[in-house]
């Protein structure tokens, strides 16, 4: 048996097995308003960086600690870099170290949520509500007012001062 059929298989099972042990953290309910956007992968690979493709359709994870955005302290919002739709403004940002920019909540309606089971044990990962696009995975460790920490590729994002 190979590597990638045998981690198919784990990954089917734990979902199977761990279903009742997963969390959700959902924004997705008020992501219908948003109108969504729809394109093929020719597309996208035509609008996209290679590295942007790679996290936002492939679910890819860039390197910790490679994104200028990390250390982004301005006054903005954050945006889709494929769509533009804001996700998070910067009063949501702080320091998690992690090397990757971190968030404690996202704007309304901005993000839809599903569970993740590619590195066997459940984690909830987030897409923008309007394109689709991988952006991360939310985790319960960050600071209050929520408690939650979403975890962000910088290379998914755009940043807007202002």
């Amino acid at each position: 048996m190979n590597r990638r059929l045998f981690l198919k298989i784990g990954t089917g099972l734990v979902g199977i097995v761990g279903a009742p042990v997963m969390f959700a953290i959902s924004k997705a309910s008020a992501g219908d308003v948003i109108g969504k956007l729809v394109k093929t992968n020719a597309e996208w690979k035509r609008l996209l960086t290679p590295a942007q493709y790679d996290v936002l359709r492939e679910e890819g994870t860039e390197a910790p600690y490679s994104s200028p955005l990390n250390d982004e302290k301005r006054v903005g919002t954050f945006v889709c870099v494929a769509c533009e739709l804001p996700l998070f403004t910067s009063k949501f940002k702080f320091d998690s170290g992690t090397g990757w920019p971190s968030f404690y909540d996202a704007l309304p309606g901005s993000i839809a949520t599903q569970t993740d089971y590619k590195l066997l044990l459940p984690r909830t990962e987030y897409h923008c509500a309007r394109c689709g696009g991988h952006h991360g995975h939310v985790f319960k460790d960050g600071p209050a007012p929520t408690g939650l920490r979403y975890c962000n590729n910088g290379v998914a994002l755009k940043f807007i001062a202002g």
